[in-house]
């Protein structure tokens, strides 16, 4: 009975709180709240992502801030519609569709894959990965 109880307790075990970290990563770039999505990876962090260059490279989150403010300013209602989560151990990996319109009323629809790795409750590195 004691197991069954310890069991039920347990400290959420590090997929669930690695999940959570992604979940509130989304949560925080739909709010445009930049501040609160940098304070998600650690400093600095690791991005491979095509609108830095093919290589991977680090970022402090001051410029992760300036990035997506940017990406803001380029399309204000900018928004990540998550389609799936697939966590594993240290690992998440996201299927999202991202929507916005520029200025000039231009409309796009990208999908996109992230693949997180998650250390210690912050992100340590970002591949993001879709096609321009």
């Amino acid at each position: 009975m004691l197991l069954i109880l310890a069991a039920c307790t347990s400290p959420e075990s590090e997929v669930e709180k690695n999940t959570a970290v992604a979940q509130k990563l989304f949560e925080a770039f739909n709010k445009h709240d930049w501040k609160a999505m940098s304070e998600l990876y650690a400093e600095p962090a690791q991005f491979l992502d095509p609108s830095f260059g093919p290589e991977l490279v680090i970022k402090s989150r001051t410029e992760t801030i300036g990035k997506y403010s940017e990406m803001q300013a380029a399309f204000p209602d900018v928004q990540d519609a998550v389609q799936n989560i697939y966590p594993s151990g240290e690992t998440v990996t996201i299927e999202f569709i991202s929507t916005g319109t520029a200025p000039d009323g231009t409309k796009f629809s990208l999908p996109i894959v992230s693949i997180l790795t998650i250390r210690d409750g912050l992100i340590v590195k970002d591949a993001t990965y879709y096609d321009l």
